[in-house]
């Protein structure tokens, strides 16, 4: 007789989660209109509420946070232009080369010299070096943060942290672009408004189907006359969505929802703790992301989906990810399957 296989507990990402009744009604009751010719009621709504929450004068809905991210390096670079980002950024390793193969950009990582996902401000200053150099030297235009840094573990990068980094890219004169695809996370975890966290950023990217429970979108935000180039950009990669309303109507409930995210935080650091408990090596993770080492990563991934542990490598360790589809009892679970090997 077979043994009946253990309901799988998913931690591979928070961008598993399902719409749920609320969400799924919200897309349905959408007021639509053909968002390239006349512009869609419910996206203008949607991106006249996230420019505000991101302290930005205009913003721009996306269907992904790669076009979002690609959209500004666009705009920001000229090619053969350099980029500096921390080391492990989603733009540099998780955007399929895109930002030098469509924005024309040469990406050069930055050291977590001064924690997970964040490189000092002197590190910063020596990698730009000279900011105009004669006519034949490298260009370097453009930093790119990343709040919260996905690799780095959920990293939250802090306020202060974050206007020394901005203070010294803007002496050098160069542009600034935050990848925000978490950065909701980051506000709940330090008890800001997301505006808080993108002061001095000439652009910002935000997420919600990472946490929040959308299924898709995101948005670029910036200047009217950043957005103006934007649309153009976002038109020429396939992003003109027609009655794009029906997804924007979730990504509004998802901004209804932020403050759900330290559930999530509550959960990984159980989950942490717990790990730990049971001899594992793990990050005292920020937010909803927990590292684990393992010697034998292959083996321990195949050995936790065998358990019913659904998990992704990262970075060369194992990545838990608490998201709102998981309740303390699933960790709970976890746990238990993990301490008795099944």
């Amino acid at each position: 007789m077979t043994s009946r296989p253990l309901p799988l507990i998913d931690f591979r990402s928070d961008t598993v989660t399902r719409p749920d009744d609320v969400m799924r009604q919200a897309m349905a009751k959408a007021e639509v209109g053909d968002n390239v010719l006349d512009g869609d009621p419910t996206v203008g709504a949607l991106e006249r509420r996230a420019a505000k929450l991101l302290g930005m004068p205009a913003a721009l809905w996306t269907p992904t946070g790669t076009m979002a991210n690609l959209i500004a390096l666009s705009i920001h670079l000229e090619r053969g232009d350099r980029f500096l980002a921390p080391r492990g950024a989603h733009v540099i390793t998780d955007e399929l080369g895109s930002a030098a193969w469509l924005a024309g950009g040469m990406p050069e990582p930055l050291e977590h010299d001064a924690g997970p996902g964040r490189p000092t401000p002197e590190t910063l200053s020596a990698a730009i070096g000279i900011p105009r150099g004669p006519y034949y030297a490298l260009r370097t235009p453009l930093l790119c943060l990343e709040n919260t840094h996905n690799t780095a573990g959920g990293a939250v990068t802090p306020p202060d942290e974050h206007a020394q980094l901005v203070a010294v890219a803007k002496e050098a004169g160069l542009t600034v672009h935050l990848d925000g695809a978490r950065i909701w996370h980051a506000s709940v975890v330090l008890e800001v408004p997301p505006a808080a966290l993108t002061v001095g950023v000439d652009t910002v990217s935000a997420c919600f189907s990472k946490g929040l429970g959308a299924p898709v979108g995101s948005v670029v935000a910036g200047s009217p006359e950043f957005i103006e180039k934007a649309r153009r950009m976002r038109q020429m990669l396939g992003g003109g969505i027609r009655q794009g309303g029906v997804l924007a109507a979730a990504c509004l409930v998802a901004l209804d929802r932020v403050g759900d995210l330290a559930e999530t935080h509550e959960n990984a650091t159980r989950l942490a703790a717990g790990l730990a408990e049971h001899g594992w090596e793990v990050n005292a993770p920020d937010t909803n992301i927990v590292l684990a080492a393992a010697p034998d990563l292959e083996g321990r991934l195949a050995w936790l989906a065998g358990l019913g542990i659904q998990t992704l490598p990262s970075a060369g360790r194992i990545r838990f990810v608490a998201h709102r589809d998981l309740s303390a009892a699933d960790i709970e679970e976890t746990l238990q399957r993990i301490k008795t090997g099944g």
